[in-house]
């Protein structure tokens, strides 16, 4: 199959064969005009002639030596200093890379390439590309199992249980806590959970409200006599649940004391949350020692185990929630970069600075990359590539050798003629 494939060095194979027969026919047709000189009579122009052509023929055969002895032995003898690229190609690898590497990819040229690079533009239209970012995101949710995996290693856990409560309990915790509620706070979601309680809590009156008058009745008893219990107790039991429940009717989730005074501690919350270090380090440690608490632990890594293995199924799954959400953040990185400004200055300054640090080692691997090419080459690929490049005027080398070596030849011949 591979013999029926077109030669792509076949334009300089035939650019090769043409310059070298010119050049051979040029040191043939000296040859031709020596021998003719030395046939013809003597005269002052065919001494002229033998002259300049023994002299083209000489310099013709002296660069064509030279020319041969770069790629190979002339005729297939070993003479010292010949085949001297094959014979050095390693070093010559090794000079081309360092060439390479030195004077094409050089810190400033590569500067001036970053100062022309939009990096942004680029990540941004891949971005954009919903065929170019589905299988990135399929990808990036085919790590979340490897991941998650790595956080089950007991010693992730370890290094999770002995930071997790320094993370969150610190002073920084109450900042943290006071933005939560302050987005909370901003939506009515508050109040959501204060009504919420309050349901809670009435269900609950309702629920055990034979229990609570026996322990109020209980509780009257032991303060005023089991006469007074028996006669009044449950009357004042019936009363103070009815005033209780009074009450929470009483708390509408338009307005009410109990609403406003919630609402004004929830803002004086956040605001010392914000400014007092010290409520904040109480909050902090208060956390700390909730999530130190065994049983907390537990239910935390059982609440982790669950939702780790929905996750996994989830990953797993092509069109599942994990791929959606990694596709719209990656639609949404495009959209940032295309209107942010301060964004794309960060971005060109990372990528320049990423290359920047990564250039000499990628100069030394790429010196070492070419060196390791050319050094594996056999001689006569090497050889063949070389000549197929540079072949062509090389042999300009022979024409010009013959030709100069003829009219220097004709030149000596008339300045000894003009001298005797």
């Amino acid at each position: 199959m591979s013999q029926n494939l077109p030669d792509p060095d076949a334009g300089l194979r035939a650019a090769l064969r043409k310059h070298k027969f010119f050049a051979s026919f040029l040191l043939l047709l000296m040859a031709a005009l020596a021998i003719a000189g030395y046939a013809l009579p003597l005269t002052p122009a065919t001494s002229l002639l033998r002259d300049a052509a023994k002299a083209g023929f000489i310099g013709g055969v002296a660069d064509w030596f030279a020319v041969t002895a770069l790629f190979r032995h002339p005729l297939g003898l070993p003479i010292p200093h010949t085949a001297i690229l094959p014979a050095q190609k390693a070093r010559l690898g090794a000079a081309l890379g360092r060439f390479v590497a030195n004077h094409v990819f050089t810190e400033a040229d590569i500067r001036k390439l970053l100062v022309n690079l939009d990096s942004p533009a680029l990540f941004r239209r891949f971005l954009a590309d919903p065929a170019a970012t589905r299988p990135l995101a399929l990808a990036l949710a085919g790590m979340l199992p490897r991941l998650l995996a790595s956080i089950e290693d007991g010693r992730a856990r370890r290094l999770l249980a002995r930071l997790l409560p320094r993370l969150i309990g610190g002073r920084a915790a109450g900042v943290v806590v006071a933005r939560a509620l302050a987005g909370l706070v901003a939506g009515e979601r508050h109040q959501e959970a204060f009504s919420f309680i309050l349901t809670q809590l009435k269900e609950t009156l309702a629920a055990r409200e034979d229990v609570l008058t026996a322990a109020i009745k209980e509780r009257v008893a032991q303060q005023g006599g089991k006469l007074v219990g028996w006669a009044v107790g449950a009357t004042i039991a019936k009363r103070v649940l009815a005033a209780v429940n009074q009450e929470l009717e009483h708390v509408s989730p338009n307005s009410s004391e109990m609403r406003e005074a919630f609402d004004e501690w929830v803002h004086n919350e956040i605001a010392r949350l914000e400014t007092d270090p010290e409520r904040a380090a109480e909050l902090g440690s208060a956390l700390r020692g909730v999530l130190a608490h065994d049983t907390v632990k537990a239910w935390a890594w059982d609440v982790w185990a669950r939702m780790r293995r929905a996750l996994e199924q989830d990953a797993a799954n092509p069109h599942g929630r994990s791929v959606a959400v990694i596709e719209d953040a990656l639609s949404n990185l495009a959209e940032t970069l295309e209107r942010d400004i301060t964004a794309k200055t960060r971005v060109n300054e990372a990528v320049a600075a990423l290359v920047l640090r990564a250039l000499p080692a990628a100069q030394a691997e790429g010196a070492g990359f070419i060196g390791r090419v050319v050094g594996a080459w056999d001689a006569s690929t090497i050889t063949e590539k070389l000549e197929l490049r540079v072949g062509k005027d090389l042999q300009y080398i022979r024409v010009n050798g013959t030709l100069v070596g003829f009219f220097l030849g004709a030149a000596i011949n008339l300045l000894c003629l003009a001298a005797s």
